[in-house]
């Protein structure tokens, strides 16, 4: 499988709220970050963040506009929109920086506002 296929099978883990799938690309020891959220680190520290924040949305859908691909890191960006539980949606841009320890995730940093997901 090819880095793009990866990564569409990585986002299609996230779109479709699959905390147990999303999981299975990243190392046990993994550290992940959301915007200026502290790092959390280790699937048990990961989980609850992931599925709290799979919760705060109805859903959301990842649309890759590059992709590049550097000796022992993926960088990813694109748009996210997320649609909230009172019906609106809004769009933001993204970049997602992994760095990888063989074909696993071993830091996930995602870079982004959240602020307009939170906005009334």
């Amino acid at each position: 499988m090819n880095r793009e296929q990866w990564c569409t099978r990585l986002f299609q883990s996230i779109d479709g709220k699959r905390s147990g799938d999303f999981l299975s690309f990243l190392t046990p020891d993994a550290s992940f970050r959301y915007g200026s959220a502290p790092a959390v680190e280790g699937e048990a520290a990961i989980l609850p963040v992931l599925e709290a924040f799979f919760a705060s949305v109805s859903s959301l859908s990842h649309r890759v506009l590059d992709l590049w691909e550097v000796p022992g890191h993926i960088v990813c960006r694109g748009e996210v929109r997320y649609a909230r539980h009172d019906g609106k949606s809004v769009s933001m841009p993204f970049c997602n920086v992994l760095g990888l320890r063989g074909d696993k995730i071993a830091r996930y940093d995602i870079y982004l506002d959240p602020t307009p997901l939170a906005a009334q």
